[in-house]
């Protein structure tokens, strides 16, 4: 909590500078009882948005701060991406729920940007406008297959389970397959992967939609396998969001000890992060301590699966759906100066049967008309913009 905290507030900082600057140039105070109002419109009520919007109104004692929403509700990424399980994480809503207390704050939720107001228009009505709408948007792999009924992306299931308007219907099928795959090795994926294994005696006491509890509770799925492209120490998740899966109840956990060994430059890895390093030595523990167990005492499995990527998704016999997944195997190359490694295909390939996939391999923003957007990256070029859209800011 205290990491995603404070990335959000380093963004939240980021507008303040941008803006302090703007206002050197249209005669706005800080704090003179006589200033001119500044009236500022934040697109987005997310947390960069609730942080930004508590940032300018503690510096800015004129500064008046609407903040619209697209869906009838606000907290965005607390409310539809945070866990169920991770109650303690959401407490942050209390800080957010003063913020918007603030006489000198209003929330308008049901607003689009680009479909109920452009953001031309809100330029004419704002001195700032701050996009803040987050990434709604999934990266694609690129591969064969990847049309196939029974394969997701991460984001839509974390908004199913947890009441996402817009995946109220999410078509994801529990109950044709006992298999699980599941494209990434982030924090993301291990939420997805803990919630799909986790007893439903636990996840019936978190405010889990109770659609999706609904549908787990009839749920066929045993064995999970979380896929990264990259080796344990690369892997992007933290050390609570492991410790946590790791510690289930009633799950054996499977690591190949073979794809624990390693290299130099992992090493060097680990000694300049020390977060990698404990994430590396939680996979090394784990291996330990189960490598001595008999793996039939469960009857749910979770296979972390390190050194392949995704090459095709093989079809069933219909063609239709999704009946497994087809990877390469990988090796690490890297530089020696940088200490980065990235994977390469080795050219041997092995396939892991399954009628799910969900893939969490990244987000992409939204493109918003008027404002410049690079599609291949999927995100606004703050840089160069912000010196031709002095007004606009994001975050």
């Amino acid at each position: 909590m205290q990491v995603f905290k404070a990335g959000i507030e380093m963004a939240s900082r980021w507008a303040i500078v941008c803006l302090r600057t703007y206002l050197k140039g249209r005669n706005f105070s800080s704090s003179c009882a006589s200033a001119k109002p500044l009236h500022v419109c934040i697109v987005g009520s997310g947390p960069a948005g609730f942080y930004t919007a508590e940032k300018m109104l503690k510096r800015y004692e004129q500064a008046n701060v609407d903040i619209i929403e697209r869906l009838p509700t606000p907290f965005g990424l607390v409310r539809s991406g945070v866990a169920p399980d991770h109650p303690e994480t959401k407490v942050v809503v209390n800080q957010f729920s003063r913020v918007g207390a603030n006489e000198r704050c209003s929330f308008f939720g049901n607003v689009s940007l680009g479909k109920d107001i452009s953001l031309m228009d809100l330029h004419k009505l704002y001195h700032v406008v701050v996009l803040a709408y987050g990434a709604e948007s999934d990266r694609e792999l690129g591969i064969p297959g990847e049309n196939l009924a029974g394969i997701h992306y991460a984001r839509e299931f974390v908004w199913w389970y947890n009441g996402h308007p817009d995946c109220r219907y999410f078509p994801v099928d529990l109950q044709s397959t006992d298999t699980a795959v599941v494209l990434g090795q982030g924090n993301v994926a291990l939420d997805v992967a803990r919630i799909l294994l986790r007893p439903l005696n636990e996840l019936g006491t978190t405010d889990i939609a109770e659609h999706a509890l609904s549908a787990l509770q009839k749920s066929c799925i045993r064995k999970v396998y979380l896929v990264g492209r990259r080796g344990p120490v690369q892997a992007a998740c933290t050390a609570k969001e492991l410790r946590e899966i790791l510690g289930i109840q009633g799950v054996n956990v499977h690591i190949n000890e073979a794809d624990l060994v390693t290299s130099s430059l992992d090493e060097e890895e680990t000694k300049k992060n020390r977060s990698k390093k404990r994430v590396y030595e939680l996979f090394c523990k784990a291996a330990k301590s189960k490598s001595c167990q008999e793996f039939s005492t469960h009857d749910r499995d979770l296979h972390f699966v390190f050194f392949r990527k995704p090459e095709r998704f093989l079809p069933s016999i219909d063609q239709r759906k999704v009946a497994g997944v087809r990877l390469q195997k990988t090796i690490l190359k890297g530089d020696d100066a940088t200490s980065y490694q990235y994977a390469v295909g080795t050219g041997e390939f092995e396939e892991i049967e399954s009628g799910l996939v969900l893939k969490s391999i990244g987000y992409k923003s939204l493109c918003v008309d008027e404002f410049p957007f690079d599609h291949n990256k999927g995100t606004h070029n703050c840089t160069n913009d912000m010196l031709i859209l002095p007004t606009y800011y994001y975050v």
